[in-house]
């Protein structure tokens, strides 16, 4: 096998990343950067696991939060619609929300549809009064006590910012290398155990991040 060959075929300047990485203050070769690049690619596709049992607990915990306030069939309701942001530039939730429904004929249609980004941001100050001070903490049930409603549903939005943060690099295909993975793992394994810890221990035993880290090259 031509290292080089392999190379050109992924690209110089994505590969650069990987060979720029020091050990003993030394930057990797050709070879050793692949090695670290195939490891990349392995724990991002481990991580994919977790990842989908969160976006998928997630949005079911925050869509059971609506559907308290909204009724059943929340994604059709005008004044869940009318609640939710709608700025000219970058991502609308309302825009988002009327895409998704479109369509479609059930609540449970919908969801998928809508992007991980629309539960993040149903996690904002601005549903304090409505969502969340009523309902966080029987939708969350694991909540964290010494928290405020605020400080606990803020906390949420934080670790969805993070775990959305991962799963965007992963489903572009750049390198994680350079983040904090066990605190990635964490926060991941956190939000699920909010939920509902018995789903936490059953992903934890089905997920093979733990054991991929530990056979990281360099």
């Amino acid at each position: 096998m031509s290292s080089s060959n392999v190379k050109k075929a992924l690209s110089v300047s994505r590969l650069s990343t990987y060979e720029a990485v020091l050990v003993n203050g030394k930057a990797l070769n050709t070879e050793q950067a692949l090695k670290l690049y195939a490891w990349n690619a392995q724990i991002s596709a481990a991580f994919f696991a977790p990842l989908h049992l969160c976006e998928v607990i997630i949005r079911n915990a925050v869509a059971d939060g609506i559907e308290r306030v909204y009724g059943t069939n929340w994604p059709w309701s005008r004044a869940f619609e009318i609640s939710l942001p709608n700025p000219t530039k970058g991502y609308s939730p309302r825009k988002d929300l009327i895409n998704a429904r479109r369509g479609m004929t059930t609540t449970g249609k919908v969801i998928p549809e809508l992007k991980f980004v629309f539960w993040e941001k149903l996690l904002t100050k601005r549903f304090d009064g409505r969502l969340w001070k009523p309902f966080l903490f029987s939708v969350f049930p694991n909540y964290d006590q010494k928290l405020t409603v605020s400080e606990m549903r803020n906390r949420l939005r934080s670790l969805l910012e993070n775990v959305r943060g991962l799963r965007n690099r992963i489903a572009h295909h750049e390198p994680i290398i350079g983040r904090n993975l066990e605190t990635d793992f964490e926060n991941i394994d956190a939000v699920i155990q909010y939920r509902c810890i018995d789903t936490a221990i059953w992903s934890y035993r089905n997920q093979l991040v733990i054991p991929l880290m530990g056979l990281k090259p360099f």
